[in-house]
């Protein structure tokens, strides 16, 4: 009877156990299909290429080629701006940048001009120029790139702040009368101000109003983040002219400023020694960053994210218990935002925004600016040693531009052509300094009058 009762518990339980596999391979079988069926209509495409021969499908390759863009313009071609862009500007401009990128690449690797900057510069202004890949537009990388960065203004703060950490104010602290030096530097700024706005004024040649001229005469000053940062905020129609005529006289200073240096001053005076510095305590490093800051607050609010910028950085710096950060801000924020801001102001360099007359006429303000800050550097310092019995090598004004370090290396430089023991660098950092402040400054003076 057990036996009997056994097996027929047995087979009830195989017998469920069959039913219940049954149901679930069925269930499994219906959402495979349901799955199945989803997948084929949700991939289901209609046709819409329309079968080629050889000859034409070679055709249509050639269509898309760089080669036939650059020797066919089209008319419908559009700039990064929207607008149509000229047969020129297709053709023979992009080879004209093309030119001009590759003798950038020339002056960066060939002779050391400032590769860091030129570089990604040149590099932008060549992939700004290729025909059909509209890498320079709205969707394209630099674009967005330029967009983010420069055109927000967010580049320029981020540039001040590893600037700023990679300052010492020491030789400006230790011989303060060398801020006189940047201060004249400035003079660049004011004197074409004025001689652009003059120049629209009177003659048909130009026809920048003043905010324009305010925007295009701060490229005096060789600081980079600065010119964008007033561009933004007075002239952003000329924002992109303004950072490329900016950023090429920072990177030509090795080229722009020794035949101005050595046509201002005689051999004797190249060969002026001065004496050492004296030593700065870590206090008064400390301290001084604040104080410009306050200073900055209270008389001058518009400076401030230039300035704060760049107070804050140094004060990391000389805090001396931020290492990582002050470390994170000298080489990888900066250097990173350097790529970045390099190829945004290359960008700039497509042939529709380059050879245009605007921004050639830009280009030559700027030269003069450029070429006015150095000189009245150079002359203020032989100034200041009429009435000073400790004489001041004039070769360390022109180092009163804010092209940090550049500015000052290029005066060391010129010094040892005439004297190879004669150590001008740190010397030249103090007025180099003072006229990053200096540029700071005069860019919120304007903003605050003509905003």
């Amino acid at each position: 009877m057990k036996s009997i009762l056994y097996s027929l518990i047995a087979v009830w339980m195989f017998s469920t156990s069959a039913m219940a596999t049954d149901v679930a391979t069925s269930a499994t079988a219906v959402e495979v299909n349901a799955t199945s069926h989803h997948a084929a209509a949700s991939t289901h495409r209609e046709e819409t290429y329309t079968p080629q021969s050889a000859s034409q499908m070679m055709e249509s390759f050639y269509q898309t080629t760089g080669i036939n863009a650059l020797m066919n313009p089209k008319e419908g071609v559009l700039t990064s701006h929207g607008e149509p862009m000229s047969d020129f500007h297709q053709t023979w401009g992009r080879i004209i940048m093309f030119m001009i990128t590759f003798l950038l690449f020339y002056l960066a690797i060939a002779k050391d001009f400032e590769p860091l900057l030129l570089l990604p510069i040149a590099f932008g202004g060549l992939l700004a120029n290729i025909p059909i890949a509209d890498i320079a537009g709205p969707q394209g990388f630099l674009g967005i790139i330029y967009s983010m960065g420069i055109e927000s203004g967010l580049f320029p703060l981020l540039i001040f702040m590893g600037v700023g950490a990679m300052t010492d104010f020491g030789p400006l602290l230790a011989n303060p009368k060398l801020s006189l030096l940047g201060g004249a530097a400035q003079f660049g700024i004011f004197g074409t101000l004025v001689g652009a706005y003059a120049l629209s004024q009177y003659t048909t040649v130009f026809d920048f109003t003043l905010q324009q001229s305010a925007a295009i005469s701060i490229i005096g000053g060789a600081d980079g983040p600065t010119s964008i940062f007033i561009a933004t905020a007075l002239a952003p129609e000329l924002l992109g002219a303004i950072a490329v005529a900016s950023y090429s006289y920072m990177a030509l200073v090795p080229i722009i400023q020794p035949p101005i240096m050595k046509a201002l001053t005689t051999p004797a005076e190249r060969k002026i020694r001065m004496r050492t510095l004296r030593h700065v305590s870590r206090l008064e490093k400390l301290v001084f960053p604040l104080i410009v800051l306050m200073l900055v607050v209270l008389i001058l609010p518009d400076a401030a994210p230039l300035v704060g910028a760049f107070a804050l950085g140094n004060f990391f710096k000389e805090s001396g218990v931020v290492d990582r950060l002050s470390d994170t801000m000298q080489n990888a924020l900066i250097n990173i935002v350097t790529i970045f801001l390099g190829l945004g102001v290359g960008s700039k360099l497509a042939s529709d925004q380059f050879l245009v007359v605007d921004t050639l006429a830009i280009l030559i303000l700027g030269l003069l600016a450029f070429s006015a800050g150095t000189a009245a550097g150079v002359l203020m310092a032989k100034f200041m040693n009429l009435f000073s019995a400790e004489k001041i090598n004039p070769l360390i004004g022109s180092a009163g531009v804010s092209a940090v370090p550049m500015a000052a290396r290029v005066s060391h430089k010129e010094g040892m052509k005439e004297d190879p023991t004669n150590m001008l660098l740190m010397h030249a950092m103090g007025p180099n300094v003072a006229g990053v402040i200096g540029s700071a400054v005069a860019a919120g003076v304007m903003i605050a009058l003509f905003k």
